[in-house]
C-alpha cells in the first residue's frame, strides 16, 4: 500500500469494505474446506474459521463503537449478527447506542438477559436513559436496582422529560467549582482526575446550594494569575443556559447562533441540573433530520434496509394506502371528462404536465414553509403574509412558465385557444399549490402534529387532481 493509499482512522467506508472482505474470505475458505473429501476435515475447517475470527475480532477491537456501528447497519441480517457476537462485551452498550433503532431491535433481540444488564451497566444515567426503551422491562428493573441512590435519581428524571426537550439530552457529568477558591486549589482539583468530561471547555461556579452563579471557561483558567479567586475572573453575566422543559429544537439553534460546546441546565430556581453538549445536540439534529426526510417520503420510522420483507411492508404501507386513494381520485377526476379527452386527443398530452409542474411547485413551497417552521422563524400570525407572498409567486410563475407553454401548445396543434387554456391552468395550479404548500404545515402545527409527516404526499394528490379538473373543465368549457 502506498502512501497515497494509507487508510485514514475515519475511512469508515474502507473500516467496511475490510470487514465484508474478511467475511467473504472467511465463507469462500470454508465452502472449498468443506466440499473438500481430506483426513481431518473437522480439524482444517476448524483452523480456517479460528484463523479468520480472530483476523475480525483484531479488526473490530482497533474501531470506535461509531464505526461498528455503522458497519453493522450495513451488513445483512447474517452477517451482522456474526459480527455483533464477536465484538467485547464491555463495549456492547456504547454500540447499541450508536446504531439505529430498527438494527438495535435485531441486536438487542439476540441477547440474553444477563447480556443486555452487564451491557447496560457500562452506560450512564443519560445514556441508558436513551437505550431503556428498547430493553425488556425487568432489565431496566434490574439495573435500577443496582445503581446507587444518585444514580437512580439521575435515571428517573432522565426518563420522566419528553423525547424532544433539553431534559432528554442533557447529561451529568460536569465539573462543578466554587467562587471562593483560587485557581490554583481549582487546577489542583483538577490534576486529581484521569481525565475529564467530554467536551468540557467550562467549569460551573455554583453555591453550597448548587445554585448557578456563573462560568469558568478553561481559557481564563488557564491565563490569569493563580492566586486570583474564581469570583474575579468568572464570567456571570450573560451566562447562556437551559431549562430540562425548553425545546430541544430551541437549544439546538442556540448552540448553532453562539458557537457552543457546552451549557449548563438549570431548573426554575437555577439549580444545575445538568449539561447540554454539542455531541448531544448534533445527535439530535441528526435525527431530526432522518426522521423529516423519512415523513416527507411517507414512512413512519426509520428502516433496517436488510429488514424481513413483511417489517418493510408494515412501515410503508400506512401512506402507499393514503396514496392509493388520492391516485384513485385522481382517475375519477380524469374519467368525468372522458367525453373531452375522445374529441381532443391533445388534452391527454397536455394535462400530466399540468399537474407535474403544480406538483413540483407545491412541494417546494412546502419544504421552504417546513424548514422555516422547524428553524423557529414562522408563527402562526404569519401564515396570510406568507400565503400573500406565495400566491404572488405562483402566479408570476404561472403566467411566464404557463404562457411559454401556452406558446409550444399553440405551436404543436396549431390552437390559440389551446394555448390559452394550457396558460390559464397552468396558473390556476400553481396558485393550488402555492395555497396547500402554505396551509397544510401551518394547519398541521396549530393542530399540534408534525407539519412535515405526509406534506409531499397531500400535495402531490391536490395538485394532481386540482391540475386535472381545472385543465380539462376550462378544456371543456371553451374549446368544446
Amino acid at each position: 500500500m502506498t502512501p497515497e493509499e494509507e487508510l485514514h482512522p475515519d475511512d469508515v467506508q474502507q473500516h467496511l469494505r475490510e470487514v465484508q472482505e474478511l467475511l467473504s474470505r472467511q465463507k469462500l475458505v470454508e465452502d472449498l474446506v468443506h466440499r473438500q473429501d481430506m483426513p481431518r476435515h473437522d480439524l482444517v475447517e476448524s483452523l480456517v474459521h479460528k484463523q479468520h475470527v480472530a483476523g475480525l475480532r483484531a479488526k473490530l477491537d482497533s474501531l470506535h463503537p461509531a464505526d461498528i456501528a455503522f458497519i453493522l447497519e450495513a451488513l445483512p441480517l447474517e452477517e451482522r449478527l456474526f459480527v455483533w457476537d464477536l465484538v467485547k462485551a464491555e463495549r456492547d452498550g456504547e454500540i447499541l447506542l450508536e446504531v439505529s433503532d430498527a438494527v438495535r431491535e435485531s441486536l438487542i433481540e439476540t441477547m440474553a438477559p444477563e447480556e443486555l444488564k452487564a451491557a447496560a451497566e457500562t452506560l450512564d444515567a443519560d445514556e441508558l436513559a436513551d437505550l431503556a426503551p428498547d430493553l425488556p422491562p425487568e432489565v431496566i428493573q434490574d439495573v435500577f436496582q443496582s445503581l446507587d441512590h444518585e444514580g437512580r435519581e439521575q435515571l428517573r428524571a432522565a426518563m420522566s422529560y419528553p423525547e424532544d426537550s433539553v431534559g432528554a439530552l442533557m447529561d451529568f457529568d460536569m465539573m462543578t467549582v466554587r467562587e471562593d477558591v483560587t485557581l490554583e486549589v481549582v487546577l489542583r482539583y483538577l490534576r486529581r482526575f484521569d481525565e475529564l468530561p467530554d467536551h468540557t471547555d467550562k467549569l460551573f461556579v455554583v453555591d453550597r446550594e448548587d445554585r448557578l452563579k456563573g462560568i469558568l471557561s478553561l481559557e481564563c483558567l488557564l491565563i490569569n494569575d493563580p492566586e486570583l479567586e474564581v469570583a474575579e475572573v468568572m464570567r456571570q453575566e450573560v451566562v447562556i443556559s437551559f431549562e430540562p422543559e425548553d425545546d430541544a429544537d430551541d437549544a439546538a439553534q442556540a448552540f448553532e447562533r453562539y458557537d457552543l460546546v457546552s451549557a449548563p441546565v438549570v431548573d426554575r430556581e437555577k439549580r444545575l441540573v445538568g449539561r447540554l453538549t454539542v455531541a448531544d445536540v448534533v445527535d439530535f439534529i441528526r435525527e431530526e433530520s432522518e426522521a423529516e426526510i423519512l415523513s416527507h417520503a411517507g414512512l413512519k420510522e426509520e428502516e433496517d434496509i436488510f429488514a424481513s420483507v413483511w417489517d418493510s411492508v408494515k412501515n410503508r404501507w400506512s401512506w402507499l394506502a393514503v396514496n392509493l386513494v388520492t391516485a384513485f381520485i385522481a382517475s375519477r377526476v380524469i374519467g368525468a371528462f372522458e367525453g373531452s379527452i375522445e374529441k381532443l386527443v391533445a388534452l391527454a398530452a397536455l394535462m400530466p404536465i399540468v399537474a407535474g409542474i403544480g406538483g413540483n411547485s407545491g412541494n417546494q413551497t412546502i419544504t421552504m414553509i417546513v424548514r422555516a417552521i422547524a428553524m423557529g422563524q414562522v408563527e402562526q400570525s404569519a401564515m396570510h403574509r406568507l400565503l400573500k407572498k406565495e400566491i404572488s409567486v405562483a402566479l408570476i410563475n404561472g403566467l411566464v412558465w404557463g404562457g411559454l407553454l401556452g406558446v409550444l401548445a399553440w405551436w404543436l396543434y396549431g390552437s390559440g385557444a389551446l394555448g390559452v387554456v394550457m396558460t390559464a391552468a397552468m396558473t390556476l395550479n400553481l396558485l393550488l399549490a402555492a395555497t396547500a404548500g402554505v396551509a397544510i404545515p401551518m394547519l398541521r402545527q396549530r393542530l399540534g402534529a408534525d407539519p412535515a409527516i405526509g406534506g409531499s404526499v397531500m400535495i402531490t394528490a391536490l395538485t394532481d387532481s386540482g391540475g386535472f379538473f381545472i385543465f380539462l373543465g376550462l378544456a371543456t368549457l371553451f374549446l368544446l
